[in-house]
């Protein structure tokens, strides 16, 4: 969800409206710092010890690090540094002054992300099919599902830009950023649901949590997105009320997440590293 069609205009009328903007910038803000956090995290841990050949220096992974194979080392490294590409650019593509100011590094940035986008959706793919790299059945079907979403709305976004239908591109482009962007929300996803219910008194089964986490953490967002979408275009005002009420939670559950990540999870790997 990007500013642009987050229709973030100073003269936009009526209190649905201005809820939905707010609730917009609020999952706006959220999500840059969140993305901000990530990928301090991946250029901190994963890329030092990829660029030196130092494998073994990764945290504990899913065959992240095999001793001996160095070609499959060294595509792991491969599909970290793309995704570190795949953070800092879509994270660049949320800030609306370089839309605004420099639509022409707005264009290379979009045209990277996307790239890096389908070939690690490709990347992922060979981890689970050829590498094994998978927990379950369940995790193995969420990530092949995840990475054909990201390869179809990356090819669409690609398509309308080509077209010039820069409305629909952006569109495909916002539904590529939330898909492309599975492993962060399943990562504060996990932990903001998580800690939600746990907060209610509700008792997990960590295995059956996990493998509803992994369709939920792209099929959720991507629900609210298109749920937006369609609120923003055609909703009334209580409509656009009951949008924001609901994306305005979403958001809450969301920063639980990130917050709990980078103190989890990040942050002590990072000064670890």
């Amino acid at each position: 969800m990007t500013p642009a069609v987050l229709n973030f205009t100073p003269g936009a009328q009526g209190t649905g409206e201005r809820a939905l903007k707010l609730a917009a910038r609020f999952w706006w803000i959220a999500a840059v710092v969140g993305q901000a956090m990530f990928v301090t995290y991946i250029l901190a841990v994963y890329v030092p010890p990829a660029l030196t050949g130092d494998f073994a220096r990764w945290p504990d992974m899913i065959k992240g690090y095999v001793a001996g194979d160095t070609v499959g080392n060294l595509a792991v490294g491969f599909h970290m540094m793309v995704a570190a590409v795949v953070t800092f650019g879509g994270t660049l593509q949320l800030v609306p002054q370089i839309r605004a100011r420099a639509p022409r590094i707005h264009r290379w940035i979009g045209r990277a992300f996307l790239v890096s986008a389908m070939a690690a959706a490709l990347g992922g793919l060979w981890m689970v099919w050829v590498r094994d790299a998978t927990l379950s059945p369940a995790n193995s079907y969420a990530i092949s599902g995840n990475a054909l979403l990201i390869l179809a709305f990356g090819a669409l976004a690609w398509r309308q830009a080509v077209r010039g239908d820069f409305d629909s591109h952006r569109r495909w482009a916002m539904r590529t950023f939330i898909v492309a962007n599975g492993v962060w929300f399943l990562r504060v996803g996990a932990i903001g649901v998580g800690a939600s219910l746990t907060g209610l008194g509700v008792k997990l089964d960590q295995a059956a949590f996990f493998n509803i986490m992994v369709f939920a953490s792209y099929l959720v967002p991507l629900a609210i997105l298109e749920l937006y979408l369609r609120v923003q275009a055609a909703g009334g005002r209580r409509g656009r009320l009951l949008m924001a009420g609901g994306l305005t939670f979403a958001t809450l559950v969301m920063s639980v997440g990130i917050v709990g990540a980078w103190f989890v999870i990040f942050a002590p790997r990072i000064f670890q590293a």
